[in-house]
């Protein structure tokens, strides 16, 4: 089984170490947030918005080694010239880089509305699969019913923030349809402060106690 070593870094960027793989997502914060961090052989980006997606700091960290993987319309964000390699993935598709399976789930506001902030189709979730192990990052979503189909994922991280996501009622909800090994809410900064990450907690663990909630800082500087 493949180690998995988790950095939050804010909000919905992590770094992910997968064995001997490096994986930043949704890098934004300048280069000086990954000071010290071992340098990315993939970068995941999953949607337009600017706490997802920084053009100019994904064209400082990336490296001609690096594979940046992203929906189109990310890339028609991204610089023409950038080191390494982009590739592109719509919902539902998947491709293997540096031995790490993505696949690219989809992630959307519900209901479907003309001027939500997520439509189906535009953005990505991703599920990573190394040696048996499989990581989701949800992405910015609502609790979908694609979310309800998936199987034996180990880490999971959920965001929870209106009005853009969810609240945590609904978050729970969504952890509870597919009941990953563990949860980590991230991406948990709204209008109105913070999502209650220890209420979210409560919700889960009083209908399945078998699900670990781990809470880790994605704010520390904001406190």
């Amino acid at each position: 089984m493949a180690d998995i070593q988790i950095i939050p870094i804010s909000h919905a960027s992590i770094v992910l170490k997968i064995g001997d793989v490096v994986v930043y997502n949704d890098p934004v914060g300048g280069v000086e947030a990954y000071t010290g961090q071992a340098p990315a052989d993939i970068i995941l980006i999953s949607d337009i918005h600017g706490d997802h997606l920084e053009p100019e700091t994904v064209e400082k960290l990336a490296t001609q080694e690096t594979v940046i993987v992203v929906p189109q319309a990310v890339k028609d964000q991204l610089p023409e010239r950038l080191p390494g390699t982009v590739v592109v993935l719509a919902n539902g598709q998947t491709s293997t880089q540096k031995g790490v399976i993505i696949h690219a789930i989809p992630m959307y506001n519900i209901p479907e509305l003309p001027d939500a902030f997520h439509p189906k189709g535009r953005g990505n979730g991703y599920v990573l699969e190394s040696d048996g192990k499989k990581v989701y990052l949800a992405g910015d979503t609502s609790n979908i019913p694609e979310m309800a189909e998936l199987e034996n994922i180990d880490i999971a991280f959920i965001p929870m923030n209106l009005p853009y996501t969810m609240d945590i009622q609904e978050a729970a909800d969504a952890v509870l349809s597919f009941k990953p090994t563990v949860v980590h809410p991230y991406h948990y900064r709204g209008q109105d402060g913070f999502a209650d990450i220890e209420e979210f907690k409560k919700l889960v663990n009083e209908r399945d106690p078998s699900i670990t909630v781990d809470i880790l800082d994605f704010y520390p500087e904001e406190k």
